[in-house]
């Protein structure tokens, strides 16, 4: 009987592992619970390489019984629970039961790795980082949550002959940590930690520890000390290089890169350059910054080069990005924003008075002080999508005055955002849904999408 690998999922990290592991030799056999078209389209490619798919069947040992003896191990997409019912089952037959990104590691640990984690700001972290060390010649790419998935990168290093890696950047989510205790990184970054994910990791103590391990397992560690959840972590984090925006100490932490009251950056002691180079807005993209200084430099990069850097990074797509203007007012794309504590970072970094767009599918999590900044920034709301109407009412119950308004979708709620707007002669409309996509979307980079070809429409009528 021929012994296979069970991938499952039929995302980019379950295709980057079933096209890895097919390359590499293995009998592979995938598992995805979706049909339709487009899985459809993705499957005939795979089963053209040799790689047998299920479409339509989900983790279950009826799914699995006509094949389950065969399987000698099972690699998962980062959307599997990794305390799922069935893996348990295999787990306890023995069989080995691993992340997507704990087989990247296994193939790519050559290169030293950059593991960038926490609630929020990672991805701004991840792509400030590349363009800084890449903009200095150095072959650094995103891997993880961004740019590549980690099987994906290293499929296309075994046929490609070119210069090594430098650095491998990787964006890792707790789901990612969780399935890959293997990973070592050279450097570690830790941004914040707020409540999130908890309808999966189940208490704020299980996402904690699983955040905190991959610094644990860091050779260098880089922490935010603004954020007093990881402050709350240093007896655990003894090698840790601390960045802050507040100064250089405060009761707990001395930090070894800050901004002093005039805005200029110091590292040790020794001023380097204005936080004004980054053109972003909001205190935590000043923490981001910090971040990737603190990174660049044990990178080997010097001030001068970080500093050249930072002046030409953008931004993000979908993290507080401008998408237009109307009658003085900016219009920002925060699509990105999936949780409370996200969206608060984006209400906090636009000029008020705001109308916000929020909606989606609602997560577990404290909205307490995304309420009062509500209350502080807005004029007026305007929700859409699967969690309006409950979002209606926590917003009410806070005590909001302004005007709120519940639609289906995000083609009328755009619609009425920008008719609100212009009546309450708001300085900015701000899409920040403080929810999860994926009850109307794949994606928050599809939602965002949406939202910029909406807005292009309406402002071209205007």
């Amino acid at each position: 009987m021929k012994a296979r690998i069970l991938v499952v999922g039929l995302g980019r990290s379950g295709i980057g592992a079933a096209k890895l592991l097919n390359a590499e030799g293995h009998p592979v056999i995938v598992l995805e619970e979706k049909e339709g078209n487009e899985f459809l389209e993705i499957s005939n490619n795979l089963e053209s390489k040799g790689i047998h798919v299920k479409l339509g069947k989900d983790l279950n040992l009826d799914n699995l019984s006509p094949f389950v003896e065969q399987i000698k191990s099972v690699v998962l997409s980062p959307g599997v629970p990794w305390n799922h019912p069935t893996l348990n089952y295999l787990r306890n037959k023995g069989i080995k039961i691993e992340g997507e990104m704990a087989l990247a590691w296994e193939r790519l640990k050559g290169t030293p790795w950059i593991g960038i984690t926490g609630t929020n700001g990672k991805t701004t972290v991840t792509y400030m980082l590349q363009h800084v060390l890449e903009g200095n010649g150095l072959i650094a790419p995103m891997a993880g949550n961004m740019g590549y998935s980690g099987t994906e990168l290293a499929l296309k290093l075994t046929n490609q002959s070119q210069r090594k890696l430098d650095w491998l950047i990787v964006e890792l989510s707790s789901y990612q940590i969780e399935a890959a205790e293997q990973i070592r990184p050279r450097i570690g970054i830790w941004t914040n930690l707020t409540p999130d994910h908890l309808e999966r990791h189940g208490t704020m103590e299980k996402y904690r520890q699983i955040k905190r391990s991959l610094l644990e397992k860091s050779q260098i560690q880089i922490l935010n000390a603004d954020d007093e959840e990881i402050v709350q972590q240093k007896p655990s984090l003894k090698n840790g290089i601390w960045v802050s925006t507040e100064g250089p100490n405060n009761e707990k932490i001395s930090a070894d890169y800050w901004i002093n009251n005039t805005g200029m950056i110091l590292e040790r002691g020794e001023p380097i350059f204005h936080s004004s180079t980054l053109k972003l807005n909001g205190k935590h993209n000043l923490q981001n910054l910090l971040l990737v200084i603190a990174a660049a430099r044990e990178a080997g990069l010097n001030v001068n080069q970080i500093e050249e850097s930072i002046k030409t990074f953008k931004g993000v797509p979908h993290r507080l990005e401008r998408v237009g203007t109307l009658q003085g007012m900016t219009i920002f794309n925060d699509s990105k924003a999936t949780n409370y504590s996200s969206s608060l970072m984006g209400l906090n970094a636009v000029l008020p008075p705001t109308v916000l767009l929020a909606g989606g599918q609602i997560k577990a999590g404290d909205p307490n002080q995304w309420l009062e900044t509500i209350k502080q920034k807005a004029c007026g709301v305007i929700l859409f999508g699967k969690s309006a109407y409950k979002l209606k009412e926590i917003i009410q119950s806070s005590g909001f005055r302004g005007e709120i308004g519940c639609y289906k979708d995000l083609n009328q709620a755009c619609i009425e955002a920008v008719k609100m707007s212009l009546k309450s002669n708001a300085k900015s409309l701000l899409l920040s849904p403080a929810c999860a996509s994926f009850d109307q979307y794949k994606s928050f980079e599809e939602r965002g999408d949406h939202f910029k070809t909406l807005l292009k429409v309406i402002l071209e009528k205007k």
